[in-house]
């Protein structure tokens, strides 16, 4: 790899593979009854994103990693569940299909806190988003709806992939192909007692 040459990179927390599979299966469910003109993403593609940053440097990697070092140790390993149906940012105006996540979160806000902090620190802009642990299920594409989504949403809402533990935060790179996004892991930084 070239010095200069960007990554499109994101860090993120990797639910198990039972978790991906429940979720393939949530998705067969719903497709049928679906009212949103959405686009499916693959099971094993989808994460708990902590923070996308767009394409940075290699050495923009670097200084993000530094600061990821210093507080994935502070944490334990979680134990999470993945559960309940939802749109973003509103049902008026869905863009996102996501599944929760419910369980020990309130350390991931903590730390997701204190990343952004520390990369701002380095000179990086802070997302003043609220921060709202998810996984991305599908992308709706346009307004067009064949259904109700309201209801849709009341009927599915609470459909759970199950659970998973949490044991630390990966830096992946995507690179975009026309069958879709390919992820590789850059770097894996584990959760203090998991070492």
């Amino acid at each position: 790899m070239s010095n200069n040459k960007a990554i499109r990179a994101f860090l993120a927390i990797a639910p198990s593979a039972e978790v991906w599979q429940s979720i393939g299966k949530i998705q067969s469910r719903l497709k049928p009854s679906c009212p949103f003109d959405i686009r499916w993403l693959k099971p094993e593609s989808i994460h708990l994103t902590l923070k996308f940053f767009g394409d940075v440097s290699p050495e923009d990697i670097i200084a993000l990693a530094r600061v990821v070092e210093k507080y994935s140790p502070t944490l334990e390993p979680l134990q999470l569940t993945v559960k309940t149906l939802g749109v973003f940012p509103s049902l008026q105006r869905a863009q996102v299909l996501w599944i929760g996540l419910a369980g020990e979160t309130a350390p991931i806000f903590t730390l997701q806190q204190n990343l952004e902090q520390g990369w701002a620190a380095c000179g990086f802009t802070r997302d003043h988003r609220p921060f709202r642990p998810h996984l991305t299920i599908g992308r709706i594409k346009s307004s067009r709806l064949t259904g109700d989504p309201v209801n849709f949403l009341a009927q599915a809402g609470d459909w759970s992939a199950g659970s998973f533990r949490a044991d630390g935060l990966v830096f992946f790179q995507s690179d975009l192909t026309p069958q879709g996004a390919v992820y590789t892991q850059l770097a894996r930084f584990p959760f203090g007692g998991d070492r």
